[in-house]
């Protein structure tokens, strides 16, 4: 039912009466979120322990003189405050994104005179005027409508526009989707036709600003290794502060030198002090964020990175994320045979231009909606040079769609006057029924639509008549249609989808489709793309009548969720959070936007995808392209291996510093390290444990493995024996150095530097045999590790400064060393690079025999 208002004779509200429903109301926005200044942002941030933890250290260093270390950790504090600062800053923008999509510009009559004022302004009762391309400003409903279709997807997931209808002043109103509704909805897109229609919510009551709630409801996540890394940090500092004191009370109680106790307590601390674990940390996270923009992904929040590791369950949209949200011409049907156009060639067979020829006909010239602009450029292609293009034909009169008949047509004058041409196209159901076919034949054609709408295409028929010159008729059964054929039309796969699922199921990521769309559709391209289950479906009516243990039954086996609404989808994801899954969901729109943000990593389309998605989401593909989603559980997986080798690192290169420096002093013997040499090796393993690991290549099975068990901590036990004997292994190889140069008689400095000598020559083969898992030294050496070649070169160039340049090896206490010395050094080096390879050989035979 179509029904059209004079405009001239709608008043509106006038300006008192708007005033008064500002003041009731208020502005058709979202409220903003309360914003916190940039104090009290950096007093939260320094309530983490590791934050607390690098500020301690660094007024450590400055009580001891060392103000250049000092002041890189400050630098690091400022960072993380930094960056901290600004990801606040970012998850605050979703409301402010949703707020200015749902408040466009809008046309109202008000005073009796038509009026455009910004959307903001809408207030409940104003009646608003409706046209191609128009954002709807507010949700209303339809006073006067002439082929209105509504896009919707935004809020439903559904591709295709839907058509509405008048309101009879009864029905209530209704969510979001459907066809011949008398409702629209804030934030909606007209793509054809035009209305008047009347405002019945705005702002928070709105079905987007019911989004806007549920967004600032969800509550953002520490990840998991945020919070294993703060545990670590906190039993490393424990262990450190207990050995600290312990080595001031004996030094003290030991030698009655409380002063130089305190000061071999500062320099154990300066080796305990767990400053790397938060340094890493925030380089991997970084780094990993610009190694993804590389492969066309866009990180928003850096912790999300290392999650991708562990991703256990993608939930894809499939409007706009599997698909490429748009209309293409992919069959054609003609006498009862089918023919599929071939998008590379510039012609179609001669037996279907007039069914191009009268599609083209019964669209608008200008169109807005999506299937008349794939009909205008196919048109347009391959008819070009034929007789079937007919630019001097003018339209004079269009039958609108209408409830009551699912058809539009045109009525065409042709340049010789002789007669009318009509052009139909509309439901392959009414363009039969136009045409007043036999019994047979309709039966023939509806066969034929069975056929293509199993190949998941919308169908659509055309139809075409004649008519003399004389009054056009009211209805469109008083002219005598032809049936001529129909087309079909599908929302593309993305060619990548197919290989991407794939592997993610080889690397053990289940992919769930989450879509509004109809669950025959959604079953279609879940065989086409090689999903799991395809024929297992849970609609939207059927999921709101589980209960959430009912849910999480279910859906470990279901992976197609059709029909649904945006809680649902929030649902879905908190059911699979619930079932312990770690869960990742891609999506595009405003009614993905509470899933992604709730999602342990959201994912969102960069081209086509809402600023509400981009803003609520994790990360961002910036060029659409689903297989950056695999980049992106790659690099993840490798940015948790290498985070992982660098905290085995630091444990381990950490054992033989502290011992080295609390066991002297319990068992009586000369001092071996002083500051300056704590120093010198931190120069080595600051930027070893983070640039040079995270710069590492992936192992190769890093994607045909399954996700990492979630209870598996990042420093396992493994892990840590691990660590503990190569620790282990280095401080023996100092303790033995050490005493065997004083018992042949070397002084203090003879033996302090060859046992420096050996310490910084273990650290660089600690550095090189735990960058890999799975290769040996050399094939690690190959893999032209920048980082790691500067690392190197830099240490051994230090090294020979400090033992070689007399003001330097003063500074370190340091003996000058002859050849016999410097070969006994490195003889302890390679016996701890022997030891170490072939522990890593026996680790990857067992776990090949295992596999």
């Amino acid at each position: 039912m179509e029904r059209n208002i004079d405009v001239e004779l709608i008043k509106g509200l006038s300006t008192l009466e708007v005033t008064k429903r500002l003041v009731k109301n208020g502005y058709n926005e979202l409220p903003a979120q309360k914003r916190r200044n940039i104090f009290l942002i950096f007093l939260g941030v320094l309530k983490e322990p590791m934050l607390l933890l690098l500020l301690g250290s660094g007024f450590i260093y400055l009580l001891i003189g060392e103000a250049r270390d000092a002041y890189m950790l400050l630098t690091f504090v400022c960072v993380v405050v930094g960056i901290t600062f600004y990801q606040e800053r970012k998850t605050e923008r979703a409301l402010d994104a949703l707020k200015n999509l749902s408040s466009p510009r809008a046309l109202v009559i008000r005073n009796g005179k038509e009026e455009r004022i910004a959307g903001r302004e809408v207030v409940v009762d104003d009646i608003i005027i409706l046209r191609e391309g128009d954002r709807v400003p507010a949700d209303a409903v339809i006073l006067s409508t002439t082929n209105l279709l509504i896009d919707e997807s935004l809020l439903t997931g559904e591709s295709i526009p839907v058509r509405k209808n008048v309101w009879d002043y009864k029905t209530k109103p209704t969510r979001p989707g459907g066809e011949d509704l008398p409702f629209i909805f804030s934030g909606t897109m007209v793509t054809q036709g035009r209305g008047i229609a009347k405002v019945i919510k705005t702002g928070v009551e709105t079905e987007m600003g019911k989004i806007g709630k549920s967004l600032s409801s969800i509550q953002d996540e520490d990840t998991l290794l945020q919070k294993e890394i703060g545990e670590i940090t906190k039993k490393f500092a424990i262990m450190g502060a207990v050995l600290c004191l312990a080595v001031v009370i004996i030094y003290g109680l030991t030698r009655g030198n409380w002063l130089q106790g305190f000061l071999a307590g500062l320099t154990l601390s300066m080796a305990m002090l767990p400053e790397e674990f938060s340094v890493v940390l925030l380089v991997f996270m970084t780094l990993g964020a610009w190694r993804m923009s590389k492969h066309k992904v866009l990180t928003r929040k850096t912790a999300a990175i290392e999650t991708l590791g562990a991703a256990t369950a993608l939930c894809v949209d499939k409007t706009g994320t599997l698909t490429l949200n748009k209309m293409q011409l992919d069959g054609m049907m003609d006498n009862h045979a089918f023919y599929r156009p071939d998008e590379t060639a510039q012609t179609i067979d001669d037996n279907y231009h007039a069914l191009m020829e009268y599609s083209v006909l019964a669209s608008q010239k200008d169109p807005f909606d999506p299937i008349e602009k794939e009909i205008k450029n196919k048109g347009e292609k391959y008819l070009k040079d034929t007789e079937h293009i007919h630019e001097d034909w003018h339209l004079i009169r269009e039958y609108p769609l209408s409830k009551e008949l699912l058809a539009v047509s045109h009525v065409w004058g042709s340049p010789d006057k002789s007669s009318y041409v009509i052009a139909a196209k509309g439901a392959p159901e009414t363009i039969i029924d136009l045409c007043h076919l036999p019994r047979e034949e309709a039966d023939a054609i509806l066969s034929d639509i069975k056929r293509m709408s199993q190949k998941g295409l919308r169908v659509i028929g055309v139809a075409k008549a004649l008519f003399n010159k004389k009054e056009l008729p009211t209805l469109q059964h008083d002219f005598a249609f032809e049936f001529i054929g129909l087309l079909g039309f599908v929302d593309p796969v993305r060619k990548s989808i197919a290989d991407s699922v794939k592997d993610c199921y080889g690397a053990g990521v289940r992919v769930i489709m989450i879509t509004g769309d109809y669950p025959g559709t959604a079953s279609f391209i879940a065989h086409e793309i090689g999903l799991k289950n395809p024929d297992l479906f849970i609609t939207g009516p059927e999921l709101a009548k589980m209960s959430h243990t009912e849910l999480r039954k279910k859906i470990g086996e279901v992976n197609i969720f059709a029909r649904v609404v945006p809680e649902q989808k929030l649902a879905i994801v908190n059911a699979l959070k619930a079932n312990g899954e770690i869960v990742a969901m891609t999506g595009d729109g405003v009614n993905d936007a509470p899933a992604l943000k709730s999602a342990h990593i959201g994912i969102a389309m960069g081209e086509r995808g809402t600023d509400v998605a981009r803003e609520s989401a994790d990360l961002v593909l910036l060029n659409d392209d689903f297989s950056s989603i695999k980049e992106a559980l790659r690099l993840g997986r490798r940015i948790f291996d290498n985070l992982q080798k660098a905290i085995a690192y630091i444990f381990a290169v950490h054992l033989p510093i502290a011992g080295i420096s609390f066991l002297p002093i319990v068992f009586n013997l000369p001092i071996v390290l002083f500051p300056a040499h704590i120093a010198f090796l931190e120069l080595i393993i600051d930027p070893a444990c983070s640039v040079v690991f995270e710069a590492e290549k992936e192992e190769r099975n890093v994607m045909s493995r399954p996700p990492r068990n979630l209870k598996k901590p990042l420093f396992d036990r493994a892990t840590f024996f691990l660590s503990l004997l190569q620790g282990l292994s280095i401080l023996t190889s100092l303790i033995i150095v050490f005493l065997l140069v004083l018992r042949r008689g070397g002084g203090e400095n003879d033996a302090r530097t060859i046992a420096f000598v050996v310490i910084v020559l273990s650290n660089l083969v600690l550095i090189i045999t735990n960058l890999s898992k799975t290769e040996h030294i050399f094939q690690i050496l190959a893999n032209k590790n920048k980082s790691l070649y500067y690392v190197l070169a830099g240490t051994l160039f230090f090294l020979l400064l400090v033992l070689y340049v007399p003001f330097l090896r003063s500074i370190f206490h340091f003996s000058l060393l002859h050849a016999n010395d410097i070969l006994l050094g490195v003889s302890f080096a390679l016996f701890n690079l022997v030891w170490f390879e072939g522990l890593k050989m026996i680790r990857v035979s067992r776990r090949t025999v295992t596999e």
